[in-house]
């Protein structure tokens, strides 16, 4: 795989993406996660084109495409998304005169349906946590709480792990909290997962700032990763079928199956677009696909239409 250039952007091309990533913060509310990959991207492009990116024309573009042969097409996708919301910066605020980004290459790749658990294997994972707390050991409660916010709220991997002590109030049936983009959000909490908080939280020591503490900070989304990955071993789930954001998915599309509205979803889910949202829609429908061939009153009738 080709080595992404480390030599840092200079000149016009440092000062004009400052201020595009000014703008991506400010405007559009991008998150850190956001800034930083396309930070990390333009930095890398003006590297290669030797500081000029801001006024590269097109067959510089189509140069700079062509070197990214090698990478995944995830990752050419990624690059030439940065760089194209880079150019139109540069023509909406009057620095360009034209807009060089057709040039960039625009590998075709469909989006792929996110993973998912059967809620079998959801009633697997639960089942060994409940024989887990059975024991008693306070870091099986810190589990127990773990996955009832991350299945039964939604929570992003991020958001969970730095949960302040006091962000879930006993009794509270819902948490407000600040998502990608700083965008607020208000977060149902079940019982069950109150209940689950109330029983850690007796273990949390009283100077931790941190629901779920680890040394002087909290729980990392590394040591999250591996908590589930452990948990499903235990349940018998492959692991590589599972992570946090599997549960998350999971969660949504559960919800779904179940009545959920999609705007209501949109919304538990902390997306800015609906359309980040209707993936779920996908997964739902290729369910529906499956009953229909399965149990429509045609599908076996001999001479039925196909």
């Amino acid at each position: 795989m080709a080595k992404e250039p480390a030599v840092p952007a200079s000149g016009d091309d440092a000062r004009l993406i400052e201020r595009f990533l000014e703008m991506m913060a400010a405007e559009a509310g991008a998150a850190r996660n956001t800034l930083l990959a396309y930070e990390r991207d333009l930095r890398g492009a003006s590297a290669e084109l030797e500081g000029g990116l801001s006024e590269a024309g097109r067959d510089d573009i189509r140069s700079l495409g062509e070197s990214w042969m090698t990478l995944a097409r995830s990752t050419v996708a990624r690059k030439s998304a940065a760089l194209r919301r880079f150019y139109g910066f540069l023509a909406e605020e009057g620095l360009r005169g034209d807009d060089p980004s057709a040039a960039l290459p625009r590998p075709s790749q469909g989006r792929p349906l996110p993973k998912t658990l059967g809620r079998g294997d959801v009633e697997r994972l639960f089942d060994t946590i409940a024989a887990e707390v059975a024991t008693g050991k306070p870091l099986a409660l810190r589990l127990a709480a773990l996955f009832e916010l991350l299945y039964g709220s939604g929570l992003r991997a991020t958001e969970l792990v730095s949960l302040p002590r006091a962000a879930i109030r006993k009794g509270s049936p819902f948490l407000i909290l600040a998502g990608k983009g700083g965008r607020e959000r208000l977060v149902p909490i079940s019982d069950r997962a109150l209940a689950a908080v109330e029983a850690w939280r007796v273990h949390v020591p009283g100077d931790a700032a941190w629901l779920f503490p680890s040394g002087k900070k909290h729980l990392t989304r590394i040591r999250l990763y591996q908590i589930v990955k452990e948990l499903a071993a235990k349940a018998g789930i492959p692991p590589d079928r599972i992570s946090p954001h599997v549960l998350r998915h999971a969660f949504a599309t559960h919800l779904l199956e179940g009545g959920a509205d999609i705007r209501a979803l949109q919304t538990l889910l902390g997306h800015a677009d609906i359309a980040t949202t209707q993936i779920y829609t996908h997964v739902d429908s290729a369910r529906l696909v499956e009953l229909v061939n399965a149990r429509h009153p045609l599908v076996d009738e001999p001479g039925s239409a196909a």
